[in-house]
């Protein structure tokens, strides 16, 4: 296995005493990558929401059912996946190299802690490659120009960009923008992978959540399923169209389906002509 590529990172204080947001995410997903601070803190929201774990685990499934189809169905063999969060198995990598070893991902976030973890926990197939970078949505000049990420990516063959639990931390004037930047330094054929937060299936369940995020000082912004559509226009979506995750290509793997109360993110994929 060749070690997954990253930029030079200085120590890091994880901070295990303290609860962090990613880690708790990879706790309240069944991962290891957490300290006990992590999980007090995950069972404070399952207290809350007996069924948080179950959605989490269904935002994570549509992530991984996007992953095969754009390898499948769209033959991508080259993925840039920003908002990644703390690797937690099977990464986008394995589920993209299951298909075909030979697919490259770049992995992005902007956390240090995040970062250090990645370090020790992501790795590619000998024929594939991977790196992980200090990057941020909020800059995608300056992520695009990283040398790390134009040694992994042929930005003149289809990329796929996975946008996956991120674009719900930017208001609209400032996502869309962002969004656009990228798509249009990526070629035809390229195709979007997005998911949004939204309060259209349970609406007293969201605003809690909602008010949490506030509370801890972490903005977000809940879409109705047509501003989730407006990040899709000008490119032809894959079907289903935008759905609600547990309405997005499933599988009998995933488990049984959850209610549509259940879940609170939409899910959707396109291609840019």
């Amino acid at each position: 296995m060749r070690p997954a590529q990253h930029e030079a990172i200085p120590a890091v204080d994880l901070q295990t005493d303290r609860a962090h947001s990613a880690r708790v995410y990879d706790y309240m997903l069944g991962g290891k990558t957490n300290f006990a601070a992590d999980r007090a803190a995950g069972d404070k929201i399952i207290a809350q929401w007996p069924g948080s774990r179950e959605a989490a685990r269904a935002a994570r499934a549509v992530m991984h059912r996007m992953v095969r189809r754009l390898a499948q169905v769209h033959g991508i063999r080259q993925f840039l996946d920003i908002g990644t969060g703390i690797p937690t198995a099977p990464n986008l990598h394995e589920v993209a190299q299951d298909v075909a070893a030979e697919c490259r991902v770049v992995y992005v976030d902007n956390d240090p802690i995040v970062l250090a973890h990645a370090r020790a926990l992501l790795t590619s197939t000998p024929q594939g490659r991977t790196a992980y970078i200090d990057g941020d949505l909020r800059d995608p000049q300056r992520l695009l120009a990283t040398p790390a990420l134009r040694g992994v990516l042929d930005l003149q063959q289809p990329v796929a960009l996975t946008l996956i639990n991120i674009v719900h931390f930017l208001p609209d004037d400032t996502v869309h923008p962002l969004v656009e930047q990228l798509l249009d330094a990526l070629p035809s054929g390229s195709l979007l992978a997005l998911t949004a937060g939204t309060a259209d299936s349970a609406p007293e369940r969201a605003a809690l959540a909602s008010r949490r995020y506030r509370e801890a000082g972490i903005e977000n912004h809940l879409r109705t399923r047509a501003e989730v559509e407006r990040f899709f226009t000008g490119l032809e979506l894959d079907e289903p169209g935008v759905a609600l995750i547990n309405h997005w290509h499933p599988e009998l793997d995933d488990g049984p389906m959850l209610e549509d109360h259940e879940v609170m993110a939409y899910a959707g994929l396109a291609r840019k002509p």
